[in-house]
């Protein structure tokens, strides 16, 4: 798809907008996509509940909201990237989906289901995942982290990875509930794939949802023939200086 087409997407109750997190293109055609969606509220991976609620209180103009929510804490790009974002989403009520870190390092050591809750079932986490797809996911985390990551790891990446996935189709129920679509979602392509994202996390909790998923992809000179979106472009990869050199963690910007 090309840009323009972000402000041309059919109606549906859900948007996941995908993004390579350092990407500011990316975070440019978001904002073209939300100023043409015009969503009821948007759903941030970047915020907590709390700083959401920061959001909701304040005009969402300039860099002063951004020290408002403390972002440079976060570790994600600098607030100047994401402004365009927050100045698309107009009067739409903002909602924080990160997962605290200590119920992450808990789905690591133990699984996803104990520390989501009773509705663990309702959202797929009650059940190991099929052979083949966690073999794929362990892949894939081993990929995204520069094959550096030991072999017992993988199988807790892949729970924590569950564990976000769930929370944020739950924020994003939660945002429905309180105030109906279309909800438009700030993510990383990762967790906009149609196979494991929320997209699917929301087909078993919510299969009434029409959700529509965006990915974001950078072309490296080798694009997937069919990557696992409803719909996707590709820009031009954002300057950076080689992520796995001296890897010490942390090599993609996808998830």
């Amino acid at each position: 798809m090309t840009e323009e087409a972000l402000t041309l997407l059919p109606p549906v109750d859900v948007v996941i907008l995908g993004e390579v997190h350092d990407n500011p293109r990316h975070h440019l055609n978001q904002a073209l996509a939300l100023r043409a969606i015009e969503p009821a509220a948007v759903v941030f991976e970047m915020l907590s509940p709390e700083q959401a609620a920061i959001a909701n209180r304040r005009t969402r103009v300039g860099e002063a909201l951004g020290l408002a929510l403390k972002w440079v804490d976060g570790g994600w790009p600098p607030f100047s990237m994401y402004l365009p974002v927050f100045d698309a989403a107009g009067l739409a009520q903002i909602y924080g989906m990160a997962v605290p870190r200590g119920d992450v390092t808990e789905a690591f050591k133990t699984g996803p289901a104990s520390i989501f809750g009773p509705d663990a079932r309702r959202y797929g986490l009650d059940q190991a995942l099929a052979g083949q797809e966690q073999a794929d996911r362990e892949q894939m985390q081993l990929e995204a982290h520069c094959n550096a990551l030991p072999t017992e790891m993988l199988a807790g990446m892949v729970s924590a990875q569950r564990l976000r996935d769930a929370s944020f189709a739950r924020t994003i129920l939660q945002a429905i509930a309180d105030v109906g679509g279309p909800v438009a979602v700030i993510t990383g392509s990762g967790h906009a794939r149609n196979d494991w994202g929320i997209p699917a996390v929301l087909r078993k909790a919510a299969p009434q949802l029409r959700v529509l998923s965006v990915g974001q992809l950078e072309d490296h000179g080798e694009l997937p023939s069919d990557p696992p979106f409803d719909l996707w472009l590709a820009t031009q990869p954002a300057p950076r200086p080689d992520p796995c050199a001296g890897f010490a963690g942390g090599g993609g910007q996808n998830g």
